[in-house]
């Protein structure tokens, strides 16, 4: 009885492949999105009251979504790797490896999520600043809090991570 239990929890790690299957799907959404709003940038380049501000938010923009974009990739093949299956490509038949792959494991991952959470909440705090004189004192502080909030949390995650797995990375040989 215990053993087919065991079995069973095993067995359900793979109901985790769809949400991955969709993760690769919303970057359809995203490339449809970044590709729209890279229409847009041309738009305000060739436009005769081309603004630098307006350019700028433009570009921002698109690298807020390839930064996603790459969040989603990141999480996808990692989480898919750490918790469902090894990801096995054959190099010899011209199959592409990606170098982190396999590298990553869940702690890892949950700080260059944390860090790259960090980087696009400061995308969109900027984009804001550059926007700061249509915007109300009080929600830009808001802003500037919640941002703060995302540094500090992946600060501490770091902190708790390192005092956590420093001695289990030390007694494996890994970096700490």
């Amino acid at each position: 009885m215990e053993r087919t239990i065991e079995r069973l929890f095993f067995a359900s790690r793979w109901l985790l492949a769809p949400v991955y299957l969709g993760l690769s799907l919303a970057l359809i959404i995203l490339g449809y999105q970044f590709f729209t709003e890279l229409f847009h940038a041309f738009q305000h380049v060739i436009g005769p009251d081309a603004k630098e501000a307006e350019i700028v938010l433009s570009l921002l923009a698109l690298v807020d979504l390839s930064l996603v974009a790459g969040l989603i990739v990141m999480v996808m093949f990692s989480g898919y790797e750490n918790f469902v299956s090894k990801i096995d490509i054959d190099e010899a038949a011209g199959g592409d490896k990606l170098g982190w792959l396999g590298k990553l494991d869940a702690g890892t991952l949950k700080m260059k999520v944390a860090a790259s959470i960090v980087a696009i909440s400061s995308i969109h705090l900027l984009r804001k600043f550059m926007e700061a004189e249509h915007i109300e004192n009080d929600k830009l502080m808001w802003y500037v809090i919640i941002h703060m909030t995302f540094v500090f949390s992946a600060v501490l995650m770091g902190v708790l991570d390192r005092i956590s797995g420093g001695g289990h990375r030390a007694a494996h040989g890994a970096d700490a």
